[in-house]
Formats: structure tokens, C-alpha cells, sequence
């Protein structure tokens, strides 16, 4: 099996392990030493735990939060992918008390890969947000 074929198989237990929030699959998927930056935290996040605990914020917004993957572009070191993301505001959210809104948002990432084939680095595109949030329409 080639890098590229390899890392779309890593993308797809990536998948798994996001919605399962499987750890032991986080383990065997992410680098310990990969630093993670998100709203979840004003420190960086390290290794699977670290990007779990995303995924634990995320639940306890939208407990039932799911991502699919609708698409992928592979390289032997970088994967592009476009998610869709589902879910039900049922759980506070970044101070917004439940609403029981259903959400459905596009969401695309760039993971990058070190020589074992472990994810080292996750990059998320903002679109929109990143418009809204210095303006103070989003948090």
C-alpha cells in the first residue's frame, strides 16, 4: 500500500474515531506530540486525549454531534477534507443555553501527517467566522 492509500485509510478511522470518541483509536491516529488550537482551550492540546477533549466539548453542546466525511483530497504527507457536520443544540454552547436547533455546517481541514503515518497537525479553514468574529458577530 502506498503513503496516499494509507492516509485515506487513516482518514477514514479518523472519522470513526471523532464520532465514536474513541480514544484508543485517537492513540493509534495522533501523534502524541501534535499541539491542537481551539476555542476549547486557550493552551494548546496535545496528542489524541488533547483532540478528544474537542470532541467532548463539542457533545456537550450537541450530544449527538456527528461528522461525515464527504470528500478528500490525499497526499503522501497532507489530507484536504470537507466534513458535514450535524447536530442538536441541546447542552450550552459557548455561553448560548439550549435551543434544541437541529445544525448542519460544512467544515473543511487540512491534516498533516510525520513519517509513521501519525496525524502531526490539524489546520481548520473559518470562512465565514473568521469574517464575523473580529467584527464581534460571533464568538
Amino acid at each position: 500500500m502506498d503513503k496516499i492509500e494509507q492516509n485515506e485509510k487513516i482518514m477514514k478511522k479518523f472519522e470513526k474515531m471523532i464520532n465514536t470518541a474513541d480514544e484508543h483509536l485517537a492513540g493509534e491516529l495522533i501523534s502524541d506530540s501534535a499541539a491542537f488550537y481551539t476555542p476549547a482551550s486557550l493552551e494548546p492540546l496535545y496528542g489524541g486525549k488533547g483532540y478528544l477533549s474537542v470532541v467532548h466539548w463539542m457533545r456537550s453542546g450537541f450530544s449527538d454531534v456527528q461528522w461525515k466525511l464527504e470528500e478528500m483530497i490525499v497526499s503522501k504527507n497532507k489530507a484536504a477534507v470537507r466534513w458535514t457536520l450535524t447536530g442538536t443544540h441541546d447542552g450550552e454552547f459557548l455561553g448560548v443555553t439550549p435551543t434544541g436547533k437541529k445544525i448542519s455546517t460544512t467544515v473543511m481541514n487540512f491534516y498533516y501527517f510525520d513519517e509513521n503515518g501519525k496525524i502531526i497537525n490539524d489546520i481548520a479553514a473559518e470562512g465565514m467566522i473568521g469574517i464575523l468574529r473580529p467584527l464581534g458577530l460571533a464568538k
